[in-house]
């Protein structure tokens, strides 16, 4: 089994912001795979099903995104699952717009969300999946709770649509083919 989590802010304030990239990934995952993620559970809202044959948990954390760790140590400790077996989706201000990156370890790279996942983990060797946002323009705290123009929105569109494919690819072949296959900028 595998636990793919999409990092965001509950409530309709925050649907469509920058920040929510994670969450909008499992969305599509969830529609194109027919997996409910309606159920509220390990402080989230959840759904299990399959992706290619294989069994996964897709998680939305309610925490908001400073806490999403409580959410992925809950569904995780029930599973059972090794680190290996966690992917974890979010926004990148330091990726330019579009553009994806899937990594099985690393640090935080100052995304709060993911800082507080390795520290309730206590350990940084689970994969991430981070899709570019572009650079803050101002404040980087205000600039990820808003939402995209149209022009980056097409762009987003594309892009989340491919880290769903990436997201794919990892749960039936693993990280280092999803990787070779999918990093980088969907346009290209």
């Amino acid at each position: 089994m595998k636990l793919i989590v999409g990092l965001g802010n509950p409530g309709p304030k925050y649907s469509g912001t920058r920040h929510n990239v994670g969450f909008d990934v499992i969305g599509i995952l969830a529609r194109e795979w027919g997996i409910g993620v309606s159920t509220e559970k390990f402080r989230g809202w959840f759904g299990k099903g399959e992706i290619r044959a294989e069994e996964v948990v897709l998680l939305k954390p309610n925490t908001f995104m400073n806490l999403s760790g409580q959410a992925v140590m809950a569904a995780g400790r029930f599973y059972k699952l090794a680190l290996g077996d966690l992917l974890v989706i979010c926004d990148d201000l330091a990726l330019p717009l579009g553009r994806i990156r899937l990594r099985s370890g690393g640090s935080s790279g100052g995304h709060k969300g993911l800082k507080d996942i390795s520290h309730r983990l206590s350990d940084e060797q689970w994969c991430r999946l981070r899709v570019g946002i572009g650079e803050a323009v101002g404040d980087p705290a205000r600039y990820v709770l808003d939402r995209f123009n149209a022009e980056d929105e097409a762009v987003m569109t594309a892009s989340r649509t491919f880290a769903a494919e990436a997201v794919a690819c990892w749960v039936e072949h693993g990280v280092d083919l999803a990787m070779t296959r999918f990093n980088g900028d969907p346009r290209v």
